[in-house]
């Protein structure tokens, strides 16, 4: 039980590490999207990479720890309240659209690619 949470945790670390570098990388609240959709194009594509190849044990260290620690759905929530409070309603609903149907799009062709990948 020990080492899937050792897993978590060092993925994890390495995640937030990388969600935090493109955030410095990236201006606001753009950042929070590109991660959002990097995120969910990488866990479609992960998933299936995984699964083919018997890879089980990998996934608390990808999925929950360096997926989970890199997206950063919280902070879109977060985002997307400092841009209508600061009355910018057409950026948060702009981009509450995007991230939300985007990040489905790229999981989705992440799925895709995976699965032309291992077949």
């Amino acid at each position: 039980m020990m080492i899937p949470v050792i897993s978590v945790a060092l993925g994890g670390a390495i995640g937030a590490v990388l969600r935090f570098l493109v955030g410095m990388a990236v201006p606001f609240p753009m950042g929070t999207l590109v991660i959002n959709v990097l995120g969910s194009f990488l866990i479609g594509l992960v998933w299936i990479l995984l699964a083919a190849r018997g890879l089980q044990n990998w996934i608390p260290f990808v999925m929950m720890g360096l997926l989970g620690g890199f997206t950063t759905f919280s902070t879109f929530s977060l985002d997307t309240l400092r841009l209508i409070e600061a009355g910018r309603i057409m950026a948060a609903s702009s981009y509450v659209l995007a991230s939300v149907f985007v990040s489905i799009a790229a999981c989705g062709l992440g799925l895709w690619l995976a699965k032309g990948m291992t077949t």
